[in-house]
């Protein structure tokens, strides 16, 4: 089945750029019915690590993948900081948070490289192969062809051979100096920071806990070690004032740094450690910018190709992420649905570019604090050893270190305007509203306890039917696979739940459709307006 008539593509999605974002858009779209093709200029997979942490929200979103037991293995999930406050140290454990509504109530420290090995791994074990040494040049012959909604992509390998590919979709996932953006015509509003993050993997003497997370305070800004340096036992995150003219383009790691200009930045920490080596470094310009458009059919923008964030918060692979699986579903339903879906792929930039926005702000305020040369912040980091006599007695209060973890993983991220968020009539009271995350809870279905997010960890999209709802509704809803694919409906009657309603989850694990009511030609309606069900 396809989009329109017109000339067959050679793949439903093609998608340039194979970081965290492009990877997971790729598998999502994969899951959901689409032929993927992944392309990147870069030689290979390996890469040093930007990201170093993963939130609650994108483990759930691609626990669906199969891919979070992997992640875990590799990931610290029961993280220990020192806090270096002057002369004096405070404690802070970040595991083990008061999150009773998620799986993964902890901070997870994971490198961006082992990221990336997994969900490479996961595609390779699909069948989709990452075509690395090539590049996305602009648009072929042709170009966007409107009556089949293809695209005409040019590519070019490492060598110099050629080759156009047709694809129904474009997903440019190639970062914040990707070719993909330049095509849509979208304006790259923002502006660069005063400030550069210079990151290095170094060995260190002096008396510093293994194994934990170091942060230092000063006036100057705010210096980081985490015990997963790539080749070395430490990996430093410090700022220092920005060159008017970066030698590297935003978002890319540029050159290394003097090896006497990384042992300053830690001598003027205050950590009290030497650098015996540095085994690597570089600096990256850093900005805040966000696409005007993350796309319009048949092209869309994701991860960095359509925001760019400071470091602050660990925010940019998870918001990557979360951009991914939000439109790889969308791709995938759209590439198998027997016509076209304009409200579920126009729904992509109507939810993702708000909560794009939405973390830019909070990423911002938190940079604003941690590395800001502007009086204000450098007299609070000033200040706040002053502070260190109260710290600990904060941060044994569970529910402090709990908010903080909740709201990196972005609670604050609704659909609720999104054109496929609807409320069915009569309107259910008990569950969440369209468009807002589904929280994992207790549940029972035939007899066995489980969790909703254990319903949910399968593509596809779940319909939970009340205790109550009648047996016709379910016969109803027993919709069949469609030819040649896995099924993408999923039914499940919780008879934990009182009551004759239903709540339909998205793939993503936000909340589509709700009910008071299981009626079938209401949630009929839905399934077809985002392509779950053939038109």
């Amino acid at each position: 089945m396809g989009r329109g008539q017109g000339p067959t593509p050679d793949t439903d999605v093609l998608v340039v750029g194979a970081g965290p974002a492009g990877l997971t858009t790729a598998l999502q779209a994969q899951a959901h019915g689409a032929s993927v093709r992944v392309v990147d200029r870069r030689p290979h997979l390996t890469r040093p690590s930007r990201a170093l942490m993963l939130h609650a929200r994108a483990l759930e979103g691609l626990r669906p993948l199969a891919v979070t037991g992997e992640l875990l293995r590799r990931a610290d999930t029961t993280p220990e900081a020192r806090l270096h406050l002057g002369r004096r140290i405070v404690e802070a454990r970040l595991g083990h948070a008061d999150l009773p509504d998620t799986a993964f109530p902890h901070l997870t420290l994971v490198r961006q490289a082992d990221v990336e090995a997994v969900l490479w791994q996961a595609l390779q074990e699909r069948g989709v192969h990452v075509d690395w040494g090539v590049e996305f040049r602009g648009l072929g012959r042709g170009g966007v062809q409107p009556e089949g909604g293809m695209v005409r992509a040019q590519l070019c390998r490492d060598g110099g051979g050629r080759e156009e590919h047709d694809a129904r979709f474009l997903a440019g996932c190639d970062g914040q100096a990707g070719t993909v953006r330049s095509i849509t015509g979208a304006r790259w509003e923002g502006g660069p920071y005063r400030v550069e993050a210079v990151l290095a993997d170094l060995e260190l003497d002096g008396p510093l806990d293994p194994g934990v997370l170091h942060v230092a305070v000063g006036s100057a800004g705010l210096t980081f070690l985490f015990a997963l340096g790539e080749g070395a036992t430490w990996r430093m995150l410090a700022t220092r004032p920005a060159d008017p003219q970066p030698a590297a383009l935003f978002g890319q790691l540029g050159p290394a740094v003097p090896p006497g200009e990384v042992e300053r930045l830690v001598r003027v920490s205050g950590l009290g450690a030497a650098v015996r080596d540095v085994r690597w470094s570089a600096q990256v310009a850093l900005q805040h910018r966000l696409a005007s458009s993350f796309g319009v059919d048949p092209v869309f923008l994701a991860g960095d190709a359509a925001h760019a964030h400071s470091p602050a918060g660990g925010q940019g692979m998870n918001n990557g992420i979360l951009d991914a699986l939000n439109i790889g579903l969308k791709l995938g339903f759209a590439s198998t649905a027997g016509g076209p879906l304009p409200e579920l792929l126009s729904s992509y930039h109507q939810e993702r570019r708000l909560a794009a926005r939405q973390v830019l702000a909070l990423t911002h305020v938190i940079f604003f604090g941690e590395a800001s040369p502007h009086p204000a912040a450098r007299l609070a980091r000033s200040i706040l050893p002053a502070l260190a006599p109260v710290l600990p007695f904060l941060l044994r209060r569970q529910w402090l270190t709990s908010k903080g973890i909740r709201l990196l993983a972005q609670p604050f991220v609704r659909y609720r305007s999104s054109a496929v968020s609807i409320d069915g009539t009569p309107r259910s009271v008990r569950w969440p509203r369209p468009g807002d995350r589904l929280p994992d809870a207790p549940a029972s279905v035939a007899g066995r306890e489980v969790r909703l997010h254990d319903l949910t960890a399968l593509p596809g999209v779940h319909l939970l039917l009340e205790r109550d709802a009648g047996p016709d509704a379910l016969d109803a809803l027993a919709l069949p696979a469609r030819a040649g694919h896995s099924p993408m409906v999923h039914v499940h009657r919780l008879s934990s739940h009182p009551g004759r309603g239903m709540v339909a989850v998205r793939p993503d694990g936000y909340v589509g459709f709700s009910c008071g009511e299981a009626d079938p030609a209401q949630v009929g309606d839905w399934l077809r307006l985002v392509g779950a069900l053939p038109s």
